[in-house]
């Protein structure tokens, strides 16, 4: 874990990319497996496949299924005729890597993110046309707290959609539905990634949003602890897909937002990608936190936008420097570094864009309940995320035939170039570090809402 703040929260890391896979098992222990078939599911392979375990959950939108099996069967399942792909369900995670508490806070609009990202202007307010009204962005994470309420308006927040989906992994099994889960969250990391997307109120004042009319989807997908497995995050995208698919949504563009992640790309989850990718549903997901051991999965994966963590080097030259020093506007490159978490891309690995993931503010409760409401620093590509997923509502409220491949190329082109180098940054506890990076950290460059939104037809 990298720690970059004098608290450091007693939670897993973002995206630690670990898990046990099924070559560690014994043969005869019972894990769960993702599947995706070559063919239309029928009962007569579910029949079949009962000889080999216990089918769990099926997915028929995508022709996929988990199932409870022994580790020694697995390799035998592989090699049905009818099965494209299979493999153990895979951890995902979405804990904070740190957080320190904000504790003086003083009456202000526009944080150092939103400057840093050409949405707002230090003093000015908003620098885009744009707010992404009419735009739903659904946020697969751990839920919200019982006390969003107190920093969301409620109109922002799709509750008639929302929903929990938990189970998944080699001891539970099947994928539930719990329908009002999804607003009694206890971890805190997906209350944080929402109100970057939308803002939130501080005390009574509001604190600007990238696409703050925009409408959130909460999606519980990790569990309390923060963690999750690739299975459950397939549920989610399918769900959403549905969604857009039934018409409830109406014409509306659907972004979703995945600050999670953890190793190898799933069988299941890439076929729920596929799937939503295909019904023009746009996804956004964290590069991971592993820096030089390489990205995590689902953002590595082509058809997703994956983002890095980017800093900025006025970053503690001041008191209240998150909301009272002006980030050059537009951004400078030379003003910007990428974190040493961060994610770096490897072969076969698909690294899109930076964004701001280090020392966003946002709501965090170490303690549950609605009397105590308190905002914490947080540090990851889980941060930097949410900051692509507001700006791609923003580009589909103007253009709202935007479909996945689109948006990833404008937000490319339209980036500001971050070449590999070095910066002396402030570290939060007096101390000057210094942050290097090469070419393989950075995608394309540093998102620039404005350049992305003139390029958007």
């Amino acid at each position: 874990m990298w720690k970059r703040a004098v608290i450091t929260l007693l939670v897993i890391a973002v995206l630690l990319f670990s898990s046990v896979p099924a070559a560690a098992a014994s043969p005869k222990q019972m894990i769960g497996i993702n599947l995706v078939l070559n063919t239309t599911i029928t009962n007569a392979i579910l029949t079949d496949l009962g000889k080999h375990g216990t089918v769990r959950d099926v997915v028929y939108e995508i022709n996929a299924l988990t199932m409870q099996v022994r580790a020694g069967d697995l390799a035998s399942i592989q090699s049905l005729p009818y099965v494209a792909a299979a493999n153990p369900d895979a951890v995902r995670n979405g804990a904070p890597v740190s957080s320190v508490s904000v504790t003086d806070f003083s009456k202000g609009f526009d944080t150092w993110d939103l400057d840093a990202i050409n949405v707002t202007d230090y003093g000015l307010g908003r620098t885009v046309g744009f707010d992404g009204s009419g735009v739903y962005v659904a946020v697969l994470d751990t839920g919200l707290l019982d006390s969003w309420r107190q920093y969301f308006p409620q109109e922002r927040i799709a509750q008639e959609y929302a929903i929990a989906f938990g189970g998944g992994g080699g001891e539970q099994g099947s994928v539930s539905s719990q329908p009002n889960k999804w607003e009694h969250d206890q971890n805190s990391h997906g209350t944080h990634v929402t109100s970057t997307i939308l803002g939130y109120s501080l005390g009574g004042v509001s604190v600007n949003g990238v696409a703050p009319m925009a409408t959130v989807i909460p999606v519980k997908v990790l569990n309390q602890n923060g963690s999750g497995w690739s299975s459950v995050i397939a549920r989610g995208i399918v769900y959403i897909t549905d969604l857009k698919i039934s018409g409830v949504l109406g014409p509306n563009p659907v972004v979703i937002n995945m600050s999670l992640g953890g190793p190898g790309l799933d069988a299941l989850e890439k076929s729920a990608i596929d799937y939503a990718v295909a019904n023009g549903v746009i996804l956004v997901a964290a590069a991971g936190n592993e820096g030089a051991a390489g990205m995590g999965y689902p953002g590595a994966y082509a058809p997703v936008i994956s983002v890095a963590a980017s800093g900025w080097i006025g970053e503690w030259t001041a008191t209240q420097w998150w909301h009272t020093l002006d980030v050059p506007d537009p951004t400078v490159a030379a003003d910007f570094y990428i974190t040493d978490f961060s994610s770096r891309q490897l072969p076969g690995q698909d690294l899109d864009v930076a964004a701001p993931g280090s020392w966003v503010v946002g709501p965090y409760q170490v303690n549950s309940g609605t009397n105590n409401l308190s905002y914490y620093y947080l540090g990851g590509t889980s941060m930097a995320s949410p900051h692509v997923a507001g700006i791609v509502a923003l580009m589909a409220q103007k253009d709202q035939s935007l479909n996945a491949e689109q948006a990833e190329t404008l937000l490319e082109g339209s980036a500001i170039p971050l070449p590999p180098g070095c910066r002396s940054v402030n570290d939060g506890s007096g101390n000057i570090v210094d942050y290097c990076w090469g070419k393989d950290a950075t995608g394309s460059g540093l998102v620039d809402a404005v350049s992305a939104l003139a390029a958007t037809p």
